[in-house]
């Protein structure tokens, strides 16, 4: 015969005091909640377009669908449809709405000019610009289309490119491209996978 301690004996008699209040406290009043529910997700996503798209937090490349109303994102959630996570998503991937949504989402850059002593505020669009200028200049200024040899390399050893175990295996694929258009020889990614 073992001996039953007092937290056995407290944590067995909680639990099945819970689980039979719930239960048959919905069950003995009649509550049947499936039509509730069923309504609800209805409604949640009445009139709006559904996108398929990437959850942006890692790697793995889990399947959203986006639904949008009038251009704006009102809910996020997992694609069913996705061979990669059948429409479930780990806790990151669900929160993606609220990353959209977030009111401290930074919307602009700073930006220190060369000598400068002070930092200015500039908007996404215009940052990008000041990127793709970058390197453009960067890469005209030192691509090299032949050794002093003769050897055609057409590469650029001005611009190296550091990737992160982030980044999907598609975002991948067009960094790839886009660097090796441009000559960049020198890319690496961290996850090293």
């Amino acid at each position: 015969m073992t001996a039953v301690t007092r937290r056995d004996f407290l944590m067995k008699v909680s639990g099945a005091t819970v689980a039979a209040t719930a239960v048959g406290g919905l069950v003995g009043l009649g509550a049947d909640l499936q039509p509730k529910v069923a309504r609800a997700q209805e409604i949640r996503i009445k009139n709006a377009q559904a996108h398929p798209s990437v959850c942006p937090y890692c790697a793995v490349g889990c399947g959203l669908l986006v639904h949008t109303v009038d251009g704006q994102i009102v809910n996020i959630e997992g694609n069913p449809q996705s061979p990669v996570n059948y429409g479930n998503l780990c806790p990151k991937g669900a929160a993606t709405y609220q990353l959209h949504v977030n009111p401290n989402r930074l919307t602009q850059v700073l930006h220190r000019a060369p000598g400068a002593s002070d930092w200015e505020v500039w908007d996404l669009d215009r940052a990008m610009d000041r990127v793709a200028e970058l390197v453009k200049t960067t890469r005209d200024e030192t691509f090299v289309e032949r050794l002093p040899n003769g050897k055609l390399v057409n590469h650029s050893l001005g611009i190296f490119s550091l990737g992160g175990a982030t980044i999907d295996n598609e975002w991948n694929h067009l960094q790839q491209k886009l660097l090796r258009g441009l000559g960049v020889v020198a890319i690496e990614n961290q996850a090293r996978i």
